[in-house]
């Protein structure tokens, strides 16, 4: 399943930034992955966290493997000692375990995310280990397909937001500025931020002092989806 969007949503955003109005037109439409499972899609993107995106597709193509389908009744009858195996930490494996225990006993209504706001489930998701905000916020966008997530956490953005428009540091209150210009079509500018940030807009450089750029690759590993 791909992120449904369209030119009402690229249109808007055109109109509101010229800038990213460019990057829009010159990337052409993206399509990313979206996995409409919600279990599975917490599982994923615990298991991508601080890997690159080669091992975190090695690592869920095995658990398939593994498990057959990927879901609360078998993650928490495989338990962590059969998961670490799979190629991931024990922690990782002790999360994971231990998510689909408290959905399986019904300590954690995950269907229930679905009908609650943005806020309301980033908070609700944060309770789960090995979740924090950016995940939540990640697990909004490439599962639940809401139009509207763009995240601070995220240091992709950051960069794509200062490569295209040439700041030297985008703090909170310049990010929320960004924010509210990009609302109510958070997400699909974040596509487009992504993908100038990881160098498809040719000529597009990162003006962040060097100091700066050396610090932030000692950062938390973040993936950006792979374009499909």
């Amino acid at each position: 399943m791909i992120f449904q969007y369209g030119e009402r949503e690229t249109d808007y955003l055109k109109r509101r930034d010229k800038k990213l109005g460019a990057v829009i037109d010159r990337v052409g439409h993206i399509e990313r992955a979206v996995d409409p499972d919600l279990f599975s899609a917490v599982v994923h993107h615990i298991v991508g966290q601080q890997v690159s995106m080669r091992a975190q597709a090695a690592i869920w193509a095995r658990m398939q493997t593994a498990l057959g389908t990927v879901s609360a009744e078998t993650v928490a009858a495989a338990g962590p000692e059969a998961l670490r195996p799979l190629g991931m930490s024990l922690r990782k494996a002790q999360y994971i375990a231990d998510f689909a225990m408290r959905v399986c006993r019904g300590d954690f209504d995950i269907e229930a995310v679905r009908a609650m706001d943005d806020a309301q489930a980033i908070s609700i998701l944060s309770t789960i280990k090995g979740v924090g905000v950016w995940t939540a916020e990640m697990i909004l966008l490439f599962c639940l397909q809401r139009p509207n997530v763009f995240s601070y956490g995220d240091l992709a953005i950051r960069r794509g937001l200062r490569m295209i428009y040439r700041h030297r540091e985008i703090d909170r209150a310049r990010f929320e500025r960004y924010r509210r210009r990009f609302s109510p079509y958070g997400s699909v500018a974040s596509f487009y931020i992504w993908a100038a940030a990881c160098g498809e807009v040719e000529g597009l450089t990162d003006p962040a002092p060097e100091n700066r750029l050396r610090s932030g690759a000692t950062n938390r590993r973040q993936s950006v989806p792979a374009r499909i």
